[in-house]
């Protein structure tokens, strides 16, 4: 998955791993690389679950001894003699804000530069960002953007392979610029489509209308199409909302909640509601 900003103060124990494979997951076509990466450890305490966050610790730049960021395990697969785990790395750059000069990102590019058996050193790992809910009853909105879907497709493998039997409605609204975008959802990567014929569960895609003018993603449309479903999940008192990906979605989820809802106040009222119970969770990068 993207990475998540680490806590301050870094675990003491740290381990190391080597990369099993490294499988770009767009498309040849596409300006974005996202990799699904798969490490192996042998050192036994390291004892992870499916969900969990590991902090990778890639070489510093500038002096500084360590570079840290977290990433979600999306697959996980323990051994008597090792542990295999995978993460979703997205190759990010950044705009200084003082000269305007474009970096690599440190984490992001190290990870995807690695080539199989080169070694890592990693801690953890470290709580899952979203929880199930244990009322099989409960209605979840997952509301995605680029690597967000990462930690939702984690979500729906437990949901509907693990715990079983889920009644609640499962809705994932995920957002890319293009089709070839949809991580897991395009047509090299569609493992989500596994799950589409579960009678609780749909998926809407949110795709940019221009991609090439960097034209932004139309969640609020997606949201604003299925309006009346929406706004009705949104009110039952067992819904949970999870929202993951760039912090720059969120505006666009506030306008939208707001036609939903018919104005401010009410959008409001329904907000802290989510809030105030623990029911809204984010994962913003």
């Amino acid at each position: 998955m993207q990475p998540l900003t680490p806590p301050a103060a870094p675990p003491a124990r740290t381990y190391s791993a080597t990369l099993k494979e490294s499988r770009r997951i767009t498309p040849p076509a596409s300006r974005e690389e996202v990799r699904h990466m798969v490490f192996r450890t042998t050192d036994l305490g390291f004892d992870p679950s499916l969900g969990n966050l590991v902090r990778v610790l890639a070489p510093g730049q500038f002096g500084a001894g360590s570079h840290a960021r977290l990433y979600g395990i999306m697959d996980l697969e323990k051994r008597q003699d090792a542990t295999e785990f995978a993460i979703c790395v997205r190759r990010c750059s950044y705009i200084d804000e003082f000269n305007g000069e474009e970096y690599k990102g440190i984490a992001s590019n190290y990870l995807c530069d690695l080539r199989p058996d080169d070694a890592i050193v990693f801690a953890g790992p470290v709580g899952y960002p979203f929880v199930i809910p244990e009322d099989k009853t409960a209605d979840i909105l997952m509301l995605g953007m680029g690597t967000g879907i990462a930690p939702f497709r984690t979500l729906i493998r437990q949901i509907y392979e693990k715990i079983g039997g889920w009644q609640g409605q499962i809705r994932l609204f995920y957002g890319a610029k293009s089709p070839l975008e949809m991580l897991y959802m395009n047509e090299e990567n569609s493992d989500l489509a596994n799950y589409f014929d579960q009678p609780t569960f749909k998926a809407f895609q949110a795709v940019s209308p221009r991609p090439a003018l960097d034209a932004p993603v139309a969640m609020g449309q997606a949201l604003e199409q299925n309006a009346a479903e929406v706004w009705e999940i949104l009110q039952r008192p067992n819904t949970k909302v999870f929202v993951a990906g760039t912090s720059n979605m969120l505006p666009a989820i506030e306008q939208s909640m707001i036609k939903l809802a018919g104005s401010g106040s009410n959008w409001l009222r329904v907000e802290n509601a989510l809030k105030s119970s623990g029911r809204w969770s984010e994962v913003l990068y």
